[in-house]
């Protein structure tokens, strides 16, 4: 029986889920959580650049993220302002989760990036309609932490950007499980490793580094089958010297499981 651990979080009952129904042994180690930026003044300041009609383009890149920047915003304004001030502008989504959010709150949606909804996609989707950005004004709904290669990309195209960060990602506030993973990869008792975001690595490894076993959990990674989410994920690992063995034909989590999985049967023989 494969020996499976995943350092997802917010769905981490899905993801053992998804694991052992696939017949293998699960170990989900929550890595990170969300934290709504409280007192957001960015996020109020864009709702009034909005409201003067300042930004032409919104760009959103989460689902998480453009919900909880509607809640900000709602938290000073109607729903119906803030509809009639965004269509105002052309806005383009990353992927699939914040078309729901959007369309949800009554907000159309003008572009969608496609798979694998990476900030190279988005660019590319400015490039290819083509959306004129030179002299416009870009607000991005940031998540985690800045997009700076989406920015660069957009200030390269003589756009004015605007950051607009909503959460920031932190340590769960339960390490312990987190820590029996890394030393449980340390002691060589897992066969895969699952990344679904390239924060969950940076964690992982900052976690590695506390415990006094950071060039110890690199080694013993290296022994596993690495599966990666998606480009963003897979770059993280990369520059960590963990290059993963497989990312997924679609960057969803049952693909991730089933395809590393299934590499991993017959690597693993």
């Amino acid at each position: 029986m494969l020996r499976v651990c995943s350092f997802e979080s917010r769905r981490a009952v899905e993801m053992r889920s998804l694991i052992e129904r696939q017949g293998a042994s699960a170990t989900v180690a929550p890595s990170m959580k969300e934290i709504p930026i409280e007192n957001n003044e960015t996020a109020l300041a864009f709702g009034q650049q909005l409201k003067r009609g300042e930004i032409d383009i919104v760009i959103f890149l989460t689902g998480v993220g453009a919900q909880a920047l509607l809640d900000v915003l709602q938290s000073r304004h109607t729903l119906e302002e803030i509809q009639n001030w965004i269509g105002r502008t052309l806005v383009v989504v990353r992927g699939p989760k914040p078309v729901a959010i959007l369309r949800q709150a009554g907000i159309r949606v003008d572009h969608r990036a496609a798979e694998p909804n990476t900030w190279r996609e988005v660019v590319r989707l400015i490039d290819d309609t083509p959306i004129p950005v030179a002299g416009q004004t870009i607000a991005i709904q940031e998540y985690g932490q800045p997009q700076k290669e989406l920015a660069r990309s957009l200030e390269d195209r003589l756009a004015t950007v605007i950051p607009v960060p909503v959460y920031r990602w932190e340590l769960p506030d339960d390490l312990s499980p987190l820590e029996e993973a890394v030393r449980r990869t340390v002691a060589g008792e897992f066969d895969v490793l699952l990344f679904t975001s390239a924060q969950q690595a940076v964690n992982v490894l900052e976690i590695a580094d506390r415990l006094g076993i950071k060039d110890a959990w690199l080694n013993a990674a290296r022994q596993c089958v690495i599966g990666s989410i998606g480009p963003t994920a897979t770059e993280t690992l990369d520059g960590l010297g963990l290059s993963p063995h497989l990312q997924p034909s679609h960057g969803k989590m049952g693909h991730l499981v089933l395809e590393t999985l299934a590499f991993a049967k017959t690597s693993c023989r």
